[in-house]
C-alpha cells in the first residue's frame, strides 16, 4: 500500500491545492499497487485519478502513468525510488547548475514547447570523477519534478545471450512511454564504451547500437540521464544523441566551505579555521567531504560536545584522503 511519504506528500498536495502533484502521488500509489499484484485497487485509484484529470485545466503535463507491463518483466531492470532531494541541496558550480536548471524550466512547460515544435530537453550525460554529485543530480532532478526515480539495474540489463540484452533494453524503453519518471542508468561506460576498441565485443556492440537508435527515437515524457566516471570510453557517436553534457569536478575551496557550512551548520562553531579545514579537504569529492562531515559530527556527539572542532573535522578529512589512496592503489595492507 502507500508509503509514509507518498500519504503525507498526498496530504501535503491537497492542503496547498497543487492538483498536478496530488495527481502525480497517486499514480504512484496506483503503480505500487499493480507491482505488488493488487490490480484491481490499482484499476480503481487509476480510474479516480482519470475522473480528476478530466475536470483539470487544459494544457497540463500529464501526469506520471504506472507500468502496465506485469511486475516480473520489469522488477530486475528497473528499481523505483521518490526523491525528496532538491538541486539547491547541492553545491555545483554555474557551469553544472545552469543546464540542470534550463532542463527544469523547459520540462515544466513541455507541453508549450511541443505546440511550437521545439523539444524540451530530456536526455542529459553526466560526466565527472566518482562521488562529484552525479547521482545526486538524478535524485534532484525527480524531487524538483515530482517524478519518481528509475535507476536502470546494469547486472539485470546485461545477460550472455545473444540479443537478450537488447531486447531487455527496448522494455526500458518502452517503460518511459507507459510511466513518466527519471530513468537513471549509472555506470554508462558499460553499454556506451567506444566501437572498433581491440577489447571489442560483438555482442556489446549490438547494445550500445540499440540504445543509441531507442535514444534517437524515443520521444516520450520522462527524462533520461546517463552517468559515468569514464568519459574517454564513450563512444563518440554517443555526445551527439544527448540534449546536454554536464561535466562535474572535485570542489574548489569556496565550495568545499559551502558544503561544510552546509552540512555541519548545526555543529560548526563561530570561528572555524577555514584555511585548514580547506587544505585538508583539497582533492577530495563532494561525497567523501560529506562523509567526512558526518564522521565529525559523530565523534562531537559521542564526546558529548556540542560543536565540531576544527581538529576533529580536519583529522577526518584527513582519513578520507587515506581512504581514498588506498582505495586507488588497491593496497589492503
Amino acid at each position: 500500500m502507500a508509503t509514509a511519504a507518498q500519504v503525507k506528500a498526498l496530504l501535503k498536495s491537497y492542503s496547498d491545492d497543487d492538483r498536478e502533484h496530488f495527481v502525480s502521488v497517486a499514480l504512484q500509489i496506483a503503480a505500487h499497487a499493480a507491482r505488488t499484484g493488487k490490480g484491481k485497487l490499482a484499476r480503481e485509484l487509476r480510474d479516480l485519478v482519470d475522473d480528476i484529470k478530466r475536470r483539470g485545466a487544459p494544457g497540463t503535463v500529464a501526469p506520471t502513468v504506472p507500468i502496465a507491463r506485469p511486475p516480473a518483466e520489469l522488477s530486475a531492470l528497473l528499481r523505483v525510488s521518490y526523491p525528496q532531494t532538491r538541486l539547491s541541496e547541492m553545491v555545483l558550480d554555474e557551469t553544472t547548475l545552469a543546464p540542470l536548471t534550463r532542463t527544469m524550466r523547459e520540462y515544466r512547460q513541455l507541453d508549450r514547447l511541443r505546440e511550437h515544435g521545439l523539444p524540451p530537453r530530456r536526455k542529459l550525460l553526466l560526466i565527472g570523477p566518482p562521488g562529484c554529485g552525479k547521482t545526486m543530480t538524478a535524485s534532484a532532478l525527480a524531487g524538483e519534478l515530482r517524478l519518481p526515480l528509475f535507476f536502470v539495474q546494469l547486472h539485470g540489463l546485461m545477460t550472455k545471450f545473444m540479443g537478450e540484452t537488447a531486447a531487455r533494453l527496448r522494455m526500458v524503453f518502452d517503460a518511459m512511454v507507459e510511466t513518466r519518471g527519471v530513468y537513471f542508468f549509472d555506470e554508462f561506460d558499460a553499454i556506451g564504451a567506444q566501437r572498433g576498441t581491440p577489447n571489442d565485443v560483438g555482442e556489446i556492440r549490438r547494445v550500445l547500437n540499440s540504445f543509441l537508435q531507442f535514444l534517437e527515437q524515443d520521444d516520450s515524457d520522462s527524462l533520461i540521464l546517463a552517468a559515468t566516471n569514464h568519459a574517454a570510453m564513450l563512444d563518440e557517436a554517443l555526445f551527439r544523441r544527448f540534449d546536454e553534457v554536464i561535466r562535474y569536478s572535485t570542489p574548489t575551496a569556496d565550495q568545499i566551505e559551502q558544503l561544510i557550512r552546509n552540512r555541519l551548520h548545526a555543529y560548526l562553531g563561530s570561528r572555524p579555521a577555514w584555511t585548514k579545514i580547506r587544505e585538508a579537504a583539497k582533492g577530495l569529492s563532494h561525497a567523501e567531504i560529506a562523509r567526512a562531515c558526518d564522521d565529525a559530527a559523530k565523534d562531537a556527539i559521542l564526546s558529548e560536545e556540542d560543536r565540531v572542532r576544527t581538529a576533529t573535522l580536519t583529522a577526518a578529512l584527513r582519513e578520507r584522503h587515506r581512504r581514498w589512496e588506498v582505495n586507488a592503489s588497491g593496497d589492503t595492507t
